[in-house]
C-alpha cells in the first residue's frame, strides 16, 4: 500500500485530504507542520510527501528538501493557495508537482495516481 505523509497546518483541510486519500486507497499519516513531518521520514518509509508550502515553523519547500535528503526516493507534491509561492516552490523544488487551491479531491487523487503511474480509480473498479 502506497504511504502518505501529508502536512497541512489547516486541521479542516488536513481532515478532509486525509479522509479522501484514505478513501481512495492510501495509508496516510498527517501532521499540522513541517517540524512534526521530519520524525516521521527520519525513522518510516513514505512514498509520498503531500504537503502545504505555507506552514509555520517550516515552510513546505523547506521540508521537500530536507525530504530529498532523507529519503531521496520518496515523491512531492505541494499544495498551496497562493499563486506567487507556487513560482517559488517550481523554482526551489522543480521535481515537485504543484496543485493550486481550490482543487476537487477527485484532482487530488488522480494527480497521487498519476505520479504513482496507477490507473485512474474509474479503470480501477
Amino acid at each position: 500500500m502506497i504511504r502518505i505523509l501529508l502536512a497541512e497546518d489547516d486541521d479542516a483541510m488536513r481532515t478532509y485530504l486525509a479522509r479522501a486519500l484514505e478513501n481512495a486507497g492510501y495509508e496516510v499519516v498527517a501532521v499540522d507542520r513541517g517540524t512534526e513531518a521530519l520524525p516521521y521520514l527520519e525513522y518510516q518509509h513514505f512514498d509520498l510527501l503531500l504537503s502545504d508550502i505555507v506552514m509555520p515553523e517550516m515552510d513546505g519547500i523547506e521540508l521537500a528538501q530536507r525530504c530529498a535528503e532523507i529519503s531521496p526516493s520518496t515523491k512531492v507534491i505541494f499544495i498551496t493557495g497562493f499563486a506567487a509561492v507556487t513560482l517559488k516552490a517550481s523554482r526551489e523544488a522543480p521535481a515537485a508537482k504543484v496543485l493550486s487551491k481550490p482543487f476537487h479531491l477527485k484532482d487530488l487523487v488522480m494527480e497521487v495516481q498519476r505520479v504513482f503511474g496507477q490507473p485512474p480509480q474509474a479503470e480501477m473498479q
